[in-house]
């Protein structure tokens, strides 16, 4: 195929690496420097430079991105145990999806659109039931 496509895998693993490491972690920054080096030493591990520089940019977007959605669901009551859970399975989903053509790149650049996107329309606490109750 090319080495587009081997670039565009670890973009896409990266992603999904960062969205992982960011869901496990709780912490953006920590997430993002943890996701960035297993990127990188996957890509030189399977590839070269560029490769290690594609996963390192996939890491990067894959760890912002998901830092509001991390954020959100732990400020509103989520459990901890369970955001990490539900964004495992979502990188492992992602990381499949990194091996179908362009769909790497599409990942990387989709995470953090998402990621803007909740913190925008996010509201900053869930009533819930609460609301419902007779004080």
């Amino acid at each position: 195929m090319g080495d587009w496509y081997t670039v565009g895998i670890l973009v896409g693993l990266g992603a999904a690496i960062g969205v992982a490491a960011t869901g496990a972690l709780r912490r953006a920054v920590v997430g993002l420097v943890i996701a960035a080096a297993c990127s990188v030493a996957i890509g030189l591990a399977f590839g070269q430079w560029d490769e290690a520089a594609g996963g390192a940019a996939g890491a990067i977007c894959g760890a912002l991105g998901s830092a509001p959605l991390v954020a959100g669901t732990l400020r509103r009551g989520g459990t901890r145990g369970g955001t990490a859970t539900l964004l495992a399975l979502a990188s492992l989903a992602g990381a499949a999806l990194a091996f179908v053509p362009v769909l790497g790149y599409l990942e990387a650049l989709a995470v953090p659109v998402l990621g803007l996107r909740l913190r925008r329309r996010a509201p900053d606490k869930h009533a819930g039931l609460r609301s419902l109750a007779k004080d």
